[in-house]
């Protein structure tokens, strides 16, 4: 393994010398900084970046705490923190949770073990207004940046989100401006602000047109397939049935699918079916959905200029960014006859 003293030996220069160069430090001529650096790269040195930080007091490590990789939204948010940390000089360590509480504490107590130089977390909502962890977040001062809504015991965080409610307004408003009569909500579990924002747009919407929201159509599940397979069945119970249903996550959207095919119902024809957020394998399903859309890429780049701004100037205010979201009107709902 090549080390900094073969490097000085060869280039006839001191430690200290060549540490600066490699650092880019000022006070060492560019030509010094060009040779030492080209030395280095044919005698295929690496820095000890744990040494560096020793130094620096920085590891240029940030974590992820996100419930599952799976999950194609976070997914896409996690590829553009990726890029935009790794051309800010950044890698990324990439947490699960499982949407479980106790796993969620483990993962943030490891990064900070590893001395993360600041954290995005997907949080794990709960219905407890002071979660411990991040109350030792909070008396660390560590940099962190919510990945969607905060919520009490989360608060006073920065944050990146989206319109939930104005969304849920608009896919609910175009179900009834096609004409439909009985239109189902198949919901997340309340504890998620994002899933009380979107019922709130789906109410709004219905109060709006002078319709009464039915508690009989609306269903919670646990924003898994299996869930909205379970959920979609339940509403199909109903008496009467309903004529659309806006699914508020994409998950469970594929599990309501495979339960209207398996009980022979037709999209568009039998029922109408909108969704939040673009399913997996999108361009395979048949008839296309219509959907809101959220910013995917936008989100994760958001999220990672306000955690490199909070590493920077960790004094200054949290700010909370909510981005638009785009309806995607598709051949899954049409004009009801």
């Amino acid at each position: 393994m090549v080390r900094l003293k073969d490097i000085a030996a060869r280039a006839c220069r001191s430690i200290m010398t060549l540490s600066k160069a490699l650092r880019g430090a000022r006070d060492v001529s560019p030509t010094t900084r060009a040779r030492v650096k080209q030395l280095a790269e044919q005698m295929g040195y690496v820095p000890n970046s744990a040494a560096q930080g020793l130094v620096t007091r920085t590891t240029r490590l940030l974590g992820v705490v996100i419930s599952s990789i799976t999950n194609p939204i976070l997914t896409r948010v996690v590829h553009a923190i990726e890029e935009h940390a790794h051309e800010s000089g950044y890698d990324l360590i990439v947490a699960h949770t499982a949407n479980n509480t106790e796993r969620e504490e483990v993962s943030i107590r490891r990064l900070l073990s590893r001395r993360v130089d600041g954290m995005f977390l997907s949080p794990v909502y709960r219905i407890e207004p002071e979660a411990r962890v991040y109350q030792e977040l909070r008396a660390r001062g560590t940099p962190v940046v919510l990945l969607g809504h905060p919520a009490p015991f989360c608060a006073g965080f920065p944050g990146v989100s989206v319109d939930d409610l104005i969304a849920g307004y608009a896919l609910t408003k175009h179900l009834l401006g096609l004409g439909h009569q009985r239109i189902a909500f198949l919901s997340g579990r309340l504890v998620s602000p994002w899933a009380q924002e979107r019922l709130e747009g789906y109410r709004r919407a219905l109060r709006e047109a002078g319709r009464p929201v039915d508690p009989t159509l609306i269903r919670h599940a646990d924003f898994r397939e299996p869930g909205g397979f379970e959920a979609m069945r339940s509403l199909l119970d109903a008496h009467p049935a309903p004529d659309a249903v806006f699914v508020a996550n994409n998950l469970m959207a594929v599990g309501a699918l495979e339960c209207l095919a398996a009980e022979g119902m037709r999209v568009p024809e039998d029922i109408g079916i909108v969704c939040f957020d673009v399913i997996p394998w999108a361009d395979l399903v048949r008839p296309s959905l219509t959907t809101v859309v959220q910013p995917t890429y936008e989100l994760g780049r958001t999220a990672a200029l306000l955690l490199l701004d909070r590493i920077s100037s960790p004094t200054r205010a949290p700010s909370l960014v909510t981005l638009p979201t785009e309806l995607r009107v598709r051949d899954s709902s049409v004009p009801r006859p």
